[in-house]
């Protein structure tokens, strides 16, 4: 792997990770137009570490809440404890689905009929959500269980390469009457649980192939790269939406489908 290949694969990652375009659909270009091959285990754990800390820091007061409200010591920054207990639910169903079917997906649904495939579909749904959506302008959080049992649900769905973590989850909370602002916000914040998940078990079922890991500076730079570009792209993305709203990532998502589907036909 050489820098070139490890900047721009960095960079993909810290820009498309929590914007709901699909960031495995944009990792899979530059393999299939260039020829490059997988990036390993370490490079992985190291953009997925920095997207991660990028995500903790830009809400790191939000986060000071949710230990006052785990500890029960009340409100902080606008967040409660029900919310708190609305994040961890919505979870659960992705962690238990990454455990039992990663492997399977990893296997079998990594290919680029897939994640075009899937592109295309879950930005369609995307536009459908925010085009007959029901909310208004205020942002109440996600604090019913139910809700965020069928917003935990929708986000199991995203271990299907194409489908995009924040794209589902924001689709989720739009069906269920949550405006814009606090479906990206709900779907930010659960992605920290997740991302985490995701690291720990890459370690846990790879531990051999991450010790063994060569480039480790390339590796470091990358993370650094995958960190600035996704705090950049969440404080980007949560202004944008207010302004504009979803319908530009619909358009860009079935752009990107068709491309796809053509490297499918064509290449």
């Amino acid at each position: 792997m050489d820098s070139v290949q490890a900047v721009l694969l960095a960079l993909i990652q810290g820009l498309t990770e929590f914007l709901p375009v699909s960031s495995s659909a944009h990792l899979i270009l530059p393999s299939q137009l260039f020829g490059w091959p997988d990036q390993g285990l370490a490079f992985d754990v190291a953009v997925h570490a920095g997207t991660l800390a990028a995500v903790v820091f830009y809400y790191r007061q939000a986060l000071s809440g949710f230990v006052d409200g785990v500890l029960g010591r009340g409100d902080a920054v606008g967040v409660s404890r029900q919310e708190v207990k609305c994040l961890a639910v919505a979870t659960l169903p992705a962690l238990v689905a990454g455990l039992l079917f990663s492997e399977v997906i990893d296997g079998y649904l990594r290919g680029t009929a897939v994640i075009a495939t899937t592109t295309l579909f879950f930005g369609l749904l995307l536009g459908l959500s925010y085009r007959y959506r029901l909310a208004g302008d205020d942002e109440q959080p996600v604090t019913r269980i139910d809700h965020a049992v069928i917003i935990g649900l929708a986000q199991a769905l995203a271990l299907i390469p194409g489908t995009s973590r924040s794209g589902i989850t924001i689709t989720a909370s739009l069906f269920l009457g949550y405006n814009v602002a606090t479906a990206a916000r709900f779907s930010f914040l659960l992605s920290i649980p997740v991302i985490f998940g995701a690291l720990v078990l890459m370690l846990i079922r790879q531990t051999d192939a991450f010790l063994s890991a060569s480039h480790l500076g390339l590796t470091a730079l990358a993370m650094v790269i995958s960190a600035i570009s996704a705090y950049l792209t969440i404080a980007f993305f949560v202004g944008l939406v207010k302004r504009v709203g979803m319908m530009p990532f619909v358009v860009y998502r079935v752009v990107l489908s068709l491309g796809l589907f053509s490297i499918v036909v064509f290449l």
